[in-house]
């Protein structure tokens, strides 16, 4: 907290809790978030969104922005994630309205790359409203993935952006380099 403090002349205005999954943490976020915001500063999460009701409400009171990252737009996708899809929706839902939002969706060819996938998911975001920003990121071989993938050709992140702008405002492309 004091680095946070001494750092606001330089144009610190507050602090991100990322790379890892912060909720995991809850308890801890929660009372740092609290003396973030009573010096003044801002909170933001970078999220998988995977997280129950209780510790979110408690939390979102002190957030001012969170990034969540949307995996896929499909419960069979997630559910190969070892994950659901429902419990991320509705933490976007729960969090829309209440501090800055905005999704990440790290495109693989393959898994998340159809047409038809990221115009379900960019309407289900207009629904909720259209100002939304959605990141739609290049997936590049790394991990597991290294052997029968491909990085994203940058043709598909430029069609799918396209798509998505149909229904959302503000649709972003990004590792283009």
């Amino acid at each position: 907290m004091a680095l946070a403090e001494q750092t606001k002349p330089n144009g610190n205005i507050g602090v991100a809790y990322t790379y890892n999954e912060p909720f995991v943490g809850y308890e801890f976020i929660g009372d740092c978030a609290k003396l973030v915001r009573e010096a003044g500063l801002c909170n933001v999460l970078v999220t998988n969104g995977y997280v129950n009701r209780e510790p979110l409400e408690e939390l979102l009171p002190y957030i001012n922005a969170m990034n969540i990252d949307l995996k896929c737009f499909s419960e069979g996708g997630y559910k190969k994630l070892g994950g659901s899809l429902e419990p991320v929706k509705e933490t976007i839902a729960r969090a829309y309205g209440r501090c800055h939002l905005e999704i990440t969706t790290l495109i693989i060819p393959g898994e998340n790359d159809t047409d038809e996938e990221i115009s379900e998911l960019a309407r289900w975001l207009a629904a909720l409203g259209t100002e939304i920003p959605l990141h739609l990121s290049r997936f590049f071989p790394q991990y597991r993935y290294t052997e029968d993938r491909m990085a994203t050709p940058r043709e598909s992140i430029l069609r799918l952006r396209e798509i998505a702008k149909q229904h959302l405002q503000y649709v972003f492309a990004g590792n283009m380099g």
